[in-house]
C-alpha cells in the first residue's frame, strides 16, 4: 500500500499541488497537516501517516522537505522504515527507497547536506571571530546599555530590583548579570 503525506506550514498555503501529485503516485491514503511548521516531528497527520504503515507498505511525500526539515531526523526516520520492512519515496527528488540506487540517492543526499551544514558552521564561526577581532560585538544585542546600568544602580538606591528591573523591561537576573557586566554593585537586590 502507498500511504503519501502532505503538509503546508500556514493556513494560507495550499495543499492541491501536493494531493495530485499524490494521488497520481497512486497512493492509496493521503494524510495532511496544515499550517503546521516542519522543524518538528510531532504533527497530527505525520503521526496518523505512521500509524497506517505497516510492513510491505511506502510513505510517499512530494518534496522532502514536507516530511521534515531536519536532515539528521530524516534520515533516522528513512533508516527506521528500512528496519520495519517500509519504503519511502519522495516525488521531486525522485527517491525511492525500494531500489537499492534510491536508498543510494538519499544516503547521498543527506551526507551532501551534512556537508553543507558543516561547511555554513564553519564559515559562521571563522565570522564571528573575526568580527571580533574587529572589536565588534558578536551575538544578541544586549538587554541593557552602561548608560542603562550606571541609571538602574542610581534607582536600585531608591527601589527594589524588581521595580528598577519592570523600568527597564528585563528580569531581574538580567538586570544583576548586566550591572556585574559593567562592573557596576547592585546596592538592594531583592
Amino acid at each position: 500500500m502507498r500511504i503519501g503525506y502532505a503538509r503546508v506550514s500556514t493556513d494560507d498555503q495550499n495543499l492541491d499541488l501536493q494531493l495530485a501529485a499524490l494521488r497520481n503516485a497512486g497512493c492509496d491514503n493521503i494524510f495532511t497537516d496544515q499550517g503546521v511548521s516542519g522543524a518538528s516531528f510531532s504533527r497530527p497527520g505525520l503521526e496518523q501517516a505512521m500509524a497506517a504503515l505497516s510492513k510491505g507498505d511506502t510513505l510517499v511525500v512530494w518534496r522532502l522537505d514536507r516530511l521534515g526539515r531536519s536532515l539528521t531526523k530524516l534520515v533516522e526516520l528513512v533508516d527506521h522504515f528500512g528496519v520495519s520492512g517500509i519504503q519511502f519515496a519522495s516525488l521531486t527528488e525522485c527517491i525511492d527507497t525500494t531500489s537499492p540506487g534510491g536508498t543510494l540517492l538519499f544516503h547521498i543526499m543527506a551526507a551532501l547536506a551534512q556537508f553543507e551544514r558543516s561547511l555554513i558552521g564553519e564559515r559562521t564561526r571563522a565570522g564571528m571571530l573575526a568580527a571580533k577581532a574587529r572589536g565588534q560585538h558578536v551575538g544578541r544585542r544586549r538587554a541593557m546599555t552602561q548608560s542603562d546600568c550606571v541609571e538602574a544602580q542610581r534607582l536600585l538606591a531608591l527601589h527594589s530590583s524588581h521595580i528598577v528591573a519592570q523600568q527597564f523591561d528585563v528580569h531581574p537576573r538580567t538586570l544583576l548579570r548586566s550591572l556585574r557586566r559593567y562592573g557596576l554593585g547592585a546596592h538592594r537586590f531583592a
